[in-house]
């Protein structure tokens, strides 16, 4: 498809993007670490080719502190640096200005400030209605802060009024119970985000753009689609902004905000298109999981946006332009939508983003493909295992010029990803292997398919190193991780099945009950009880955990899940609960918490159980690796083989045994 849109340039006020490619403010949290690696990842995605990028939330007050803050005096000192080498490349940078509101927790441990007295799902402390003190004090905060990223050498600013932070906390009807001029009326309830922008305005330069992010916040009695028009067409009237940013969701509808694999591309533009329409001068910019140049020109083609973001495409592959530009749109790594190194990566533990697809994202000054360097002697690499660890490491192997050998036991290349892409909402996991299997072939690598190894076999091939991947199996032992002492009994009959039987063997499945024990709590067992459930069967889902899914959690993936499986058919969820044994047809199970010797009435309950699958961490496939090491072989363990753990974990281990021969 010829590009006649996406890749003209645009006027945003009064700033002109080389493009129409932007990426919205997303939380990597790097600076956190060093702002030096913030500067390298946005650095990476200039030279790509983008057009404009949006960096995330900057906090404008200490009752609203980010991972970067106004206030702070190292991010001062960090953000000239960031746009001396930022602006070289062309790439337009505005700034997010936000303040949390009821959803964010001041520094000095005082109760958050809001509109009204409403707490917030995120934080769940009873905010302070704000006085017209403190309503002023915060629009001069906006202001300033402005003038502050004007001066460290931003291209503009954008306000965040959008997914439930504190501009449309006034907004909101759900949040704003005020009787002053702030409150009541639509009018009032606008007034807030309209003396932000005005202050702004008067505060910085003619050549510095302002834009506003605008989002239908996707809850009952909120502030939806029309109030997101209205505000809009007002804000446009009085000469407000140079661009709206429009998005969707909110705290009370988290997962719509940062929408996983589950969600269609576009999957925004039902809610935003009805608000970008309005805008008869100013420029608009959508998002919504687009992966491609072809997908984004469609949508500016259709005059239903004048720029469109791809954010997390970006941070699977920076070079997505270059490559596209250059004829080659095969060649960039797809993001796969499944949030666990992006969304879960920066709100999670480690408080960091990454990528499950890109081993180098957020760790742009020492790994990712532009530190594939060729080397000065190749060697022959001997990579044993055809999964995503095994193909990731062949590949950065193979990309910096040795001489590459991929065996895999099975007739085709994958590994345990082609099996949990055929769980419902997964199928685009496959696209992360389909990517790694070209790049394999076009790289050159020699691929053996249904080829068994062993230690002897190893050593006849002369290999200069060797790279273990082989992955793991399903540990169908019963043993459960908070009662290991008493596992399960009943496992070896043929209605006992793993995850693995369910995907790959359906002829397994059999009556109209299903009994899913889940030890892992991450998506493994979610797919095994929709794909049950999607045959008609009841399902009792039994788990240690205390919630539902709670390692895709951060992912925004658990919710949605529940909401299906809650939404379709019988389905009984038991959190803290395990399975204590199974019979024909029924199943008994009981509370995590108590000993079987030690139960009371009550505490042991039968459920129907026609199917009963455990999902439990799997048991790594190691032999090879540790035969190898016994005779003293030059070899690594990757991925699963290492230790059973997922996607992400296995293609960074790939990859830095790839960069590491």
């Amino acid at each position: 498809m010829a590009l006649t849109h996406v890749l003209t340039p645009i006027q945003v006020g009064p700033v002109q993007l080389r493009n129409r490619v932007a990426r919205t403010a997303h939380g990597t949290r790097l600076a956190l670490y060093s702002f030096d690696d913030l500067i390298e990842f946005h650095y990476r995605r200039a030279e790509g080719g983008v057009g404009l990028t949006i960096f995330e939330i900057l906090g404008v007050h200490r009752t609203t502190p980010a991972s970067l803050n106004v206030f702070n005096p190292v991010h001062a000192e960090g953000y000239p640096r960031m746009m001396a080498k930022l602006r070289p490349t062309g790439m337009k940078c505005f700034q997010q200005l936000w303040h949390g509101g009821h959803h964010s927790l001041p520094i000095d441990g005082s109760p958050p400030w809001s509109a009204s007295d409403q707490p917030s799902p995120e934080a769940g402390v009873v905010p302070i209605a704000m006085t017209q003190m403190m309503i002023d004090e915060i629009v001069e905060a906006y202001a300033m802060t402005a003038k502050k990223c004007e001066e460290w050498g931003l291209d503009g600013v954008e306000l965040h009024a959008a997914h439930g932070y504190l501009p449309q906390q006034f907004l909101s009807p759900n949040t704003n119970k005020r009787e002053d001029d702030y409150g009541g009326s639509f009018e009032n309830r606008a007034r807030f985000t309209l003396e932000c922008l005005a202050a702004i305005r008067a505060t910085v330069s003619k050549d510095f753009a302002l834009a506003v992010r605008l989002a239908p916040d996707d809850a009952a009695g909120g502030s939806g689609v029309e109030d997101n028009g209205r505000i809009l067409e007002l804000i446009e009237s009085k000469g407000l902004a140079d661009m709206f940013n429009v998005s969707l969701g909110s705290y009370q509808a988290f997962p719509r905000l940062v929408a996983g694999m589950h969600e269609p591309m576009g999957y925004e533009l039902p809610t935003s298109v009805p608000v970008t329409r309005r805008a008869k001068k100013v420029p608009t910019l959508v998002t919504g999981r687009f992966r491609t140049l072809e997908e984004a020109d469609a949508v500016i083609r259709a005059g239903d946006a004048s720029i469109v973001a791809l954010s997390r495409a970006h941070i699977a592959d920076p070079d997505l332009v270059k490559k596209t530009m250059a004829g080659h749109p095969e060649r960039v790594r797809p993001c796969i939508g499944c949030n666990q190194g992006c969304l879960a990566g920066s709100r999670g533990p480690s408080a960091r983003v990454a990528c499950t697809v890109n081993a180098g994202a957020g760790w742009e000054r020492t790994s990712g493909d532009h530190m594939l360097t060729p080397v000065a002697k190749p060697k022959r690499v001997l990579v044993i295992g055809g999964g995503p660890a095994g193909m990731e490491a062949a590949r950065a192997a193979a990309t910096r010029g040795h001489k590459v050998t991929l065996v895999e036991a099975e007739p085709a290349l994958g590994g345990v990803v082609k099996i949990a892409s055929k769980a419902p909402t997964r199928a685009t996991m496959r696209d992360a292997i389909v990517w790694l299997e070209q790049e394999v072939y076009r790289l050159g690598v020699d691929v053996r398919l249904s080829t068994y190894m062993d230690a002897d076999d190893v050593a006849k091939e002369g290999a200069d190193e060797v790279i273990v991947a082989t992955g793991s199996t399903p540990r169908m032992d019963g043993v459960q991780v908070t009662n290991p002492g008493e596992p399960i009994t009943g496992l070896e009959q043929p209605h006992v099945l793993s995850s693995w039987d369910v995907f790959q063997d359906e002829r397994r499945i059999t009556g109209k009950t299903a009994l899913v024990i889940d030890d892992t709590g991450h998506f493994e067992a979610i797919g095994v009880a929709e794909t049950l459930q999607a045959r008609g069967m009841a399902i009792t889902f039994v788990t240690r955990h205390i919630s539902f899914g709670p390692g895709v959690e951060m992912a925004a993936m658990s919710e949605p899940a529940l909401s299906r499986l809650s939404a379709r058919g019988s389905f009984s969820f038991h959190p803290r609960w395990r399975a204590v044994s199974i019979g024909k047809g029924t199943a008994v199970i009981a509370p995590t918490f108590i000993k079987l010797a030690e139960a009371m009435p009550g505490q042991l309950v039968t459920v129907p159980a026609d199917t009963v699958v455990f999902v439990s961490p799997n048991r790594s496939n190691r032999d090879i690796y540790d035969a190898l090491r016994a005779k003293g072989a030059s070899v690594r363990v990757v991925g699963d083989a290492n230790s059973p753990r997922f996607l992400n974990v296995a293609i960074r281990e790939g990859h830095l045994a790839g960069i590491a021969v």
